[in-house]
């Protein structure tokens, strides 16, 4: 393989005619997308959730499109770890995916909720909806997708990361901001194939060029090929948890929100687990060869240049096109959903327009993320685990637990149960502990904490508390 350059050195002149019509499509389809679909007669609803008119084909894309865009970070763990990254960030997810869509679907549809934090309010009562929303907002403000853009801005054309993830987030509120949730659908519609085609040709390109299996095997060291990747099984198995948080994902539960029924959500989940299951066999596979390929190169960084290296002209403009795809498809929906949270849930009653808000709160959680990448200083799996062990810990146990016990969770015991788990996993992460105890995750604390205050103080009957919000 060649030495490692910035990409820019290996694109040809139909390299950028390629990547530049990809991202000229991309902003195509963000446009169209404002104009084409049917507006609602409420304006506000037509922008936050298309106006409940999400079909099928289109909900499918856009949701496998959002899955994906810390590309960079199941790279990284892949490197590092191997066939570890599918178990961790694929099978366990495979699994709440499945019970998402058996199980859960047609319960988030009884209510005609906008937000994870208005279904709370619906749910529980206005405490559990403002409890809801500030962890929803600190779990999807876009960090590690900034981060991620910033990285790739800066292999691909030299400019420095702070810069990339300016000039790249701006891109991004622009066209989000122009169409509210119908621009992210219809750019996530040409996300979607691009990126999928990428990752499929570096695999393609990978077996015809080097051979399968046995020369992975020959190549790589044998814990790449463990389930573990050298980790504890706790380790391992935290990502289970942390994967539960399927079960209530803001940007999940937006596509459901906005699906023209039921059916559409459940067979919408089962179409994108197969396609999940197709994409990361890809983007594991292809990281193996980079690893096996390029040893010295750096984890995040490795697969990119591989795959430049290795595909030819034009399909290397195309391929580059398709990791922006990844990224931008994720970026674009969780500054979204985190604007949507900021605007609706947190300050609707300070703004009578709730677009215009939308809109300036974009922006705002855009420069909020840069800020807190340049701070939180650490890999993309540590990042991961942070936020997403909190926002699952503090959440998951009281919204399942009014699936599992309706009426009978008052909107104080949810705001208790969240708040305790929150508290118990800080104090678990700041105290000394035994070497036995240290090996469990504040996570499972969490968890647990949260669990068994619902599971004991929960009402034995109780009124039924909805208390449905108006746009």
């Amino acid at each position: 393989m060649l030495p490692k350059l910035k990409i820019i050195s290996y694109l040809s002149a139909a390299d950028w005619w390629v990547f530049g019509g990809v991202l000229a499509l991309t902003l195509a389809a963000a446009l169209y997308g404002n104009y084409r679909k049917k507006r609602s007669q409420n304006r506000a609803l037509d922008y936050l959730l298309m106006g409940r008119q999400l079909t099928l084909p289109l909900f499918v894309a856009t949701l496998v499109a959002t899955w994906y865009g810390g590309i960079f970070g199941v790279n990284e763990i892949t490197f590092n770890y191997g066939i570890y990254n599918f178990v961790t960030q694929g099978l366990f997810w495979y699994i709440a995916y499945l019970i998402f869509a058996f199980f859960i679907a047609n319960k988030v549809a009884k209510y005609q909720s906008v937000t994870l934090p208005d279904l709370a309010g619906q749910m529980f009562g206005p405490k559990a909806a403002k409890v809801a929303a500030v962890f929803t907002f600190l779990y999807i403000t876009p960090v590690a997708y900034v981060l991620s853009l910033g990285l790739f801005l800066n292999m691909a054309f030299g400019i420095s990361v702070l810069q990339g993830m300016l000039l790249g987030t701006l891109f991004t509120c622009l066209y989000t901001a122009w169409g509210g949730f119908k621009s992210v659908v219809f750019s996530d519609l040409v996300q979607f194939f691009v990126m999928c085609s990428a990752v499929a040709l570096v695999v393609v390109f990978s077996v015809g060029d080097f051979g399968g299996l046995g020369f992975l095997k020959a190549h790589l060291p044998s814990s790449h090929f463990s389930l573990t990747g050298g980790n504890s099984l706790l380790n391992t198995f935290i990502w289970g948890f942390i994967a539960l948080a399927t079960l209530i994902d803001p940007s999940f539960y937006q596509r459901c929100f906005a699906a023209q029924s039921p059916s559409v959500v459940k067979k919408g989940v089962l179409i994108s687990t197969l396609i999940w299951f197709c994409f990361d066999i890809c983007t594991t596979t292809g990281s193996l060869y980079a690893r096996a390929l390029l040893p010295q190169a750096q984890p995040a960084e490795a697969y990119f240049f591989y795959a430049v290296q290795l595909l030819p002209a034009g399909l290397k403009g195309f391929f580059i096109a398709g990791i922006l795809s990844i990224i931008l498809s994720t970026l674009n929906s969780f500054l979204f959903i985190a604007s949507n949270t900021l605007s609706f849930d947190l300050l609707r009653h300070r703004f009578k327009n709730v677009v215009l808000s939308n809109r300036l709160s974009l922006f705002a959680v855009g420069v909020l993320a840069i800020a807190l990448s340049q701070l939180l200083h650490g890999s993309f799996k540590e990042i991961w685990l942070t936020m997403g062990s909190y926002f699952s810990a503090c959440l998951l146990a009281p919204i399942l637990g009014g699936y599992l016990w309706p009426g009978r969770i008052s909107d104080n015991l949810f705001v208790t149960a969240a708040l305790s788990s929150a508290a118990f996993m800080t104090l678990w992460k700041l105290l000394p502990l035994p070497p036995f105890w240290a090996q469990f995750d504040a996570f499972y604390v969490g968890v647990l904490t949260g669990g068994l205050i619902l599971f004991f103080l929960r009402n034995k009957k109780g009124a039924y508390v909805k208390s449905v919000i108006d746009l």
